[in-house]
């Protein structure tokens, strides 16, 4: 526990994993994963079209016990290094491990290659064969979804080892450098996280400064983020020609196993919106606050009723878990070891990553949980997130290491559910039109971030990749990118400050994860549908719910959703969870009478 204003935060005990750099059993994993990878390539390289039904049973569960060993490994180097980033030591140790495992791995490449020269006739028999076997059959569809993308051997074997001074370099770089960045405002410095919450304090001149100075240090600092994103996107350009995929979006709809128009249904949907959730929520917020224009260091501003008094970190503890608890206390149950066991790294710290996430680690050990808890109501929101997270991340752990992990697309419903689940609870308790006013006006704007501002990050990752295709951006490029969408998707009451356009430099969904961000529109229109058929009173939907938890990546979203009634495919599935956030405006607009 670390002692704070906001009371006693708590840290991760990590000792779950290993106990140290110099662990013994660190050792040893990594000696008998050596030794392992050496033998499975002797055992199976050039041979699996041989293999029988409970001899490719034996090779898949091998293969999970190796990526269980790598998890554990990866996932205790990174957590220790998330941390603290700007610690060498961590940094070195991170590299270390990560070049171990790339080196011992290569001798794995073939098994996926090989997997997917296999014909579809044999695979589908031996599944036929051995019900053990075919429980994996999820893992081999996802796969051989890549059949058509795969280079050569040799090729795929290259760019494995090529990855460690590609990619995964320019990744820790953004990383040390934003983590190393210090903003000064009102004499104080402070990283980035902490920098970034003065947005929402209810001082207006605190709000300009912190945003005129976040915008003097991330320009200082542009040449370098124009570097990295220049280099990704290059890189991916080079990567996707090679294999032939059809654009640069085709990787990732392919992992999040999802189909491309099911994504560019979510898109249009939530653009076709803007003026009827963005730019009318936020002409109401201009209005609120008394003001003509908004400046970009409103869009977060708390409103003038609003009480903002900190909250301490017991009371947000309580308000989660009694918000979990109402809708099933197995819930509540599940995620109770987080804030006992040193599952949750709460304080802000020097050196530590910012922003908030939920690591799954192994399905052996348990998820560890990251927040920057600054005190706000937002953070409790991002706790009954990070936590929705973690509950997911335990359930799905039944499923084994392969089976565990949850398409992007489906990574967000546990924890927008969480959120809304918290949400509701605190409205419920309102005792004035004041306090449910405040809480309805934040929970607008928390879904605009996760919905609107989401798919205009989506379409700035588009416009990017495509603008990269034809030759280097310029940081002028960039910016010019960015401004584009961000006029689209706030609307005309905004105004934007000189600095504004260098904001897009410090996102690090970009950086590490291409086309991630629409994961987060998807989960919150999925969670609007999903608690619309809670409200109406499905006397199954507890274990509905917790069964499509369980189910981590074992089940198509298709399959998943239909218990509940629910098609993702069709567009007006998106239209029903976008209606949500209009009737809350709805409901401030009518506030207004």
């Amino acid at each position: 526990m670390l002692d704070t204003e906001f009371g006693a935060l708590p840290e991760w005990d990590l000792t779950d994993l290993y106990a140290g750099e110099d662990a013994p059993e660190l050792a040893r994993d990594l000696a008998w994963l050596e030794k392992e990878a050496a033998s499975f390539a002797a055992d199976y390289e050039g041979k699996l079209a041989d293999l029988d039904a409970a001899q490719m049973l034996e090779a898949v569960q091998r293969d999970e016990a190796m990526s269980t060993i790598t998890g554990r490994i990866m996932s205790f180097a990174g957590l220790r290094y998330y941390q603290e980033t700007t610690n060498a030591d961590r940094a070195k140790f991170m590299s270390d491990m990560q070049d171990k495992i790339t080196q011992i791995s290569t001798q794995l490449v073939f098994y996926g290659l090989e997997m997917n020269r296999l014909d579809d006739d044999h695979i589908a028999a031996l599944f036929q064969e051995n019900k053990d076997l075919a429980r994996y059959k999820p893992v081999y569809d996802r796969l051989r979804a890549l059949k058509p993308y795969q280079l050569s051997d040799e090729l795929e074997k290259f760019l494995h080892d090529q990855s460690v001074v590609g990619a995964t370099a320019w990744n820790k770089l953004f990383d040390e450098t934003v983590a190393a960045l210090t903003f000064t405002i009102q004499g104080e410095a402070l990283p980035l996280e902490a920098a970034a919450s003065k947005l929402s304090e209810q001082d207006r001149d605190l709000r300009e400064e912190a945003a005129r100075e976040i915008a003097r240090v991330l320009g200082e600092n542009l040449t370098l983020f124009t570097r990295v994103h220049n280099t990704l996107a290059k890189e991916k350009e080079v990567e996707d020609r090679w294999r032939g995929m059809p654009t640069p979006q085709t990787g990732r709809h392919l992992s999040n196993h999802v189909e491309p128009e099911v994504v560019e249904a979510l898109r249009n949907a939530v653009v076709a919106a803007y003026p009827k959730l963005s730019h009318r929520y936020y002409s109401l917020k201009a209005k609120w606050l008394g003001l003509d224009k908004m400046q970009v260091w409103d869009r977060n501003a708390p409103l003038p009723i609003e009480d903002t008094t900190h909250v301490q970190w017991p009371d947000a503890q309580k308000m989660v878990m009694d918000a979990y608890a109402d809708f099933d206390p197995k819930m509540a149950e599940i995620a109770e070891p987080f804030f006992t066991q040193g599952w949750i790294d709460a304080a802000v710290k020097p050196g530590k990553a910012p922003g908030a996430f939920a690591h799954p680690t192994v399905t052996t050990v348990h998820p560890y949980v990251m927040l920057n808890y600054m005190g706000k109501q937002r953070d409790v929101m991002t706790l009954a997130h990070e936590l929705g997270h973690g509950v997911h991340q335990v359930l799905a752990a039944e499923q084994g290491e392969l089976l565990s992990s949850t398409p992007l697309t489906l990574a967000e419903t546990a924890s927008v559910f969480g959120e809304m689940l918290t949400f509701r609870k605190l409205l419920d308790a309102a005792e004035t039109k004041a306090q449910r006013k405040v809480l309805l006006a934040g929970k607008v704007e928390d879904m605009i971030n996760t919905v609107v501002r989401q798919i205009a990050f989506y379409d700035f990752e588009c416009k990017l990749h495509a603008a990269r295709a034809q030759g280097e951006l310029t940081p002028e490029n960039i910016n010019e990118i960015w401004m584009s969408v961000q006029g689209e998707s706030l609307g005309p009451v905004f105004e934007f400050m000189d600095g504004y356009e260098t904001f897009w430099s410090y996102i690090p969904h970009f950086v590490h994860s291409p086309f991630y961000v629409y994961a987060y529109a998807f989960g919150d229109g999925l969670v609007n549908a999903l608690y619309a058929v809670y409200q109406e009173g499905d006397a199954d939907f507890q274990a509905k719910y917790f069964d499509m938890l369980r189910a981590g990546g074992s089940k198509h979203h298709s399959d998943l959703l239909a218990p509940f009634g629910l098609d993702a495919s069709d567009p007006a599935f998106w239209d029903k969870g976008l209606s949500m956030i209009s009737s809350f405006i709805d409901e401030l607009e009518a506030m207004e009478d």
